[in-house]
């Protein structure tokens, strides 16, 4: 029992909620950004051969880093105590699952944005 109740503590100690999203918000950066460049550069490429394309693209990943150094900010003005405290498990849960459905899926709704458009003009 004892033994268990040790490894329990030195598991929740070894979690640092700060480092934890750091991480997430950077691989999520990651994500989009590959996402960014062959899904909405494919389709932006087609309509353009100019240079506007990677203007976009450059754009696009610059839009997002603010969003992305939100979920960051909320983390890392944790104490030490409050980083390796359990209770903020769900919390970081919820801001894990928001950093990674705007990694995926935005890039897909930026797509759609510009294909409706390209319909409409």
């Amino acid at each position: 029992m004892n033994k268990a109740l040790h490894s329990q503590a030195a598991k929740s100690a070894a979690i640092d909620w700060r480092k934890k999203m750091s991480n997430n918000v950077a691989y999520g950066l990651l994500v989009y950004t590959a996402l960014q460049i062959f899904v909405t550069m494919h389709e932006l490429q087609d309509q353009s051969a100019s240079i506007l394309p990677v203007f976009v693209l450059v754009v696009l990943v610059a839009a997002i880093i603010p969003l992305f150094r939100h979920f960051e900010r909320r983390w890392e003005h944790l104490s030490d105590d409050q980083a390796h405290d359990m209770a903020f498990a769900a919390a970081f849960k919820r801001d894990q699952i928001k950093v990674w459905a705007l990694a995926a899926l935005l890039p897909f709704l930026i797509t759609g944005v510009f294909k409706a458009l390209a319909a409409f003009l």
